[in-house]
């Protein structure tokens, strides 16, 4: 396991393993780096493995070893690839295959479930030229961290991945052998490749799962795709749901934050709508309101949900300080909070606060630092990449690792007749939850949602819906 390890911490942009001994003294090509070349990618080229171009070019193993455009490198002649007597070298190849996972025999496991082998194809942007590049490599190592996992317990998978940047013709990509051979394929990162993504897993019974916002609607006539991504108008609307299940008895206050950039409208417009509909009063107020207009909007014989129609941390702010006058001159009030998914990014600065206040958050995804899950993953990650994970919401790496782990499992259980409901599935996610619904005739859409309730008590609750 620790040689495995080894092996796919070379496989990335970053730092590199030492102590690798030069295993070859003749070079079949001496290539020119040009401005978007990578490791990863110059590897793939030529049909060789990482640890085999490093051994050539020793320099790439010192700790901060960057690629710079014209330097040369060395390709070198391989086992696979052995020094010619007049025939030519082998050619070059996109994918980088990285094999994952051992045959574990077990007494409760048949021949068939030992000999199967789930592959896998990850067709992202996969570089170091830009932040989607680097968060797809995060992604790429959260699959592969989940394969390793998935090893221990006896399935095995195949990763073959491609670096599919924004200007990449997708339609090259899937020229290649390997792509038709797979079982599932996390991509595209970009939606004008989605299409032609789509169709080919379609035609060739591959299961597609599309990780990230896309515009578009392939899912609703392609019943190849798995779509994780859940449109603003999906949440709003589940949001609205949440919202008239918990809050029943309570007096919505709407506060108007001044703010001309944001793009919470429709969810603010959409629960007036639902409020009026169900004949409940509400009120509205303002930011720039004095402290006495501020409280009139508040009951004092019901309790109060405050809603804001921004989701950034300055008006949030202004927000709380005049909650907390108005509790000062009126501490039987009772007041909650019902916010948005970006208040998970503000937690270290307004935690205290959220706990006052019994804040909600809606969410398709719930990023805790204190569990033991998160903990061990992040511990592993280190050790395997020697650095931290990249500072975001969700955490791209544990995406990976989750979705990785739902799919791969559900396919060596169910096969093609994986639809990923939730009663097929029991694996519980460390990041987001997944759990999928069929769309119209086409494929499957993530339904899945969260309630993050701080309590007053300075517990946490995590209501799935």
């Amino acid at each position: 396991m620790e040689t495995f390890k080894k092996i796919l911490f070379l496989v990335f942009l970053g730092v590199f393993c030492l102590g690798i001994t030069a295993q070859t003294t003749k070079w079949r090509d001496m290539y020119k780096v040009k401005k978007k070349d990578t490791i990863f990618g110059i590897a793939n080229k030529y049909g060789i493995s990482i640890p085999e171009l490093m051994d050539a070019n020793p320099e790439m193993k010192v700790e901060g070893y960057q690629l710079k455009k014209d330097d040369f490198i060395f390709i070198p002649y391989t086992k696979e690839h052995p020094s010619p007597k007049g025939h030519e070298a082998q050619s070059p190849q996109n994918t980088q295959s990285v094999k994952t996972g051992q045959k574990v025999p077990t007494a409760n496991k048949t021949n068939a479930q030992q000999e199967h082998k789930v592959k896998i194809g990850v067709m992202l942007p996969l570089h170091d030229n830009d932040g989607d590049g680097r968060r797809m490599v995060e992604f790429y190592r959260g699959i592969l961290m989940a394969c390793d996992q998935l090893s221990q317990e006896g399935i095995s998978t195949d990763v073959a991945a491609w670096n599919v940047p924004i200007d990449a013709d997708i339609r090259q990509t899937l020229l290649e052998p390997k792509a038709k051979d797979r079982d599932i394929i996390f991509g595209p990162l970009y939606t004008s490749q989605v299409g032609y993504l789509a169709r080919f897993c379609q035609n060739n019974g591959i299961r597609l799962v599309i990780p990230f916002s896309i515009n578009g609607n392939d899912v609703a006539t392609n019943n190849a795709v798995f779509q994780v991504y859940q449109n603003p108008d999906k949440v709003n609307k589940q949001s609205i749901d949440v919202f008239m299940q918990r809050f029943q008895g309570y007096h919505p206050i709407f506060v108007d934050c001044n703010d001309t950039t944001s793009k919470k409208g429709g969810f603010t417009f959409g629960l007036r709508k639902v409020l009026e509909k169900h004949n409940i009063q509400y009120s509205i107020t303002n930011l720039k309101s004095s402290e006495e207009y501020f409280a009139k909007a508040f009951s004092a014989s019901k309790p109060n949900v405050v809603i804001l129609n921004t989701g950034r941390s300055p008006e949030l702010n202004v927000c709380l300080a005049k909650l907390d006058g108005m509790k000062a001159n009126h501490p039987n009030i009772q007041v909650s909070l019902f916010g948005y998914t970006e208040w998970l990014l503000y937690t270290n600065v307004y935690l205290e606060y959220f706990h006052k206040y019994d804040t909600y958050i809606p969410t398709t995804f719930y990023y805790n630092s204190l569990s033991a899950s998160t903990q061990n993953l992040e511990r592993e990650y280190r050790q395997w990449f020697k650095g931290e994970m990249i500072w975001a919401l969700p955490h791209f790496a544990i995406t990976g690792y989750d979705q990785a782990e739902f799919f791969i499992r559900g396919l060596f259980s169910k096969g093609k007749n994986f639809t990923g409901s939730a009663k097929e599935s029991n694996y519980k996610p460390v990041q987001t939850p997944l759990r999928f619904e069929r769309v119209a005739n086409g494929g499957y859409q993530n339904d899945a949602f969260i309630l993050i309730h701080y309590l007053p008590n300075q517990k946490l609750e995590a209501i799935n819906y």
